[in-house]
């Protein structure tokens, strides 16, 4: 069953809902991150460590829901690598601060980089395209 485009109003209702999401979440990463880079007490900065995990959450699950093949392309594979890092926070709690600079530094290249690298998939080996994204 295909899906209808949306309309308008609902484009819009989208829009400001992935770009509100997606404020929240780069302030829950700046104060988290701020935390973690400056040693601060970890008590000082989980609210925004938690803002950023139930965020980013909220943003990843979004994109799948609208297209699985993200999960294939470099963006979805680059997001569960950092997510892959994030988890080593356990084990290497030593290395939050290196850990931390090269998820923001793999983030920059998803959220920045060329749609054809963004979109490349690690399955097809080449750029694919998907449905209409809502930009946010």
């Amino acid at each position: 069953m295909a899906r209808k485009e949306l309309t308008e109003k609902q484009f819009i209702v989208h829009r400001l809902s992935k770009t509100a999401l997606r404020a929240i979440h780069i302030l829950g990463i700046t104060g988290a991150g701020g935390g973690i880079l400056l040693n601060v007490p970890q008590e000082q900065w989980l609210t925004y460590w938690i803002m950023a995990m139930a965020t980013g959450s909220v943003l990843m699950v979004w994109e799948i829901v609208r297209d699985w093949r993200w999960l294939i392309q470099l963006k979805g594979v680059l997001t569960l690598v950092k997510i892959g890092l994030l988890l080593l926070f356990i084990p290497l709690a030593n290395y939050k601060p290196e850990l931390l600079v090269t998820i923001v530094l793999l983030s920059v290249i998803v959220s920045h980089g060329p749609s054809g690298l963004r979109h490349f998939s690690v399955v097809h080996g080449r750029s694919i395209k998907t449905k209409k994204e809502v930009k946010g």
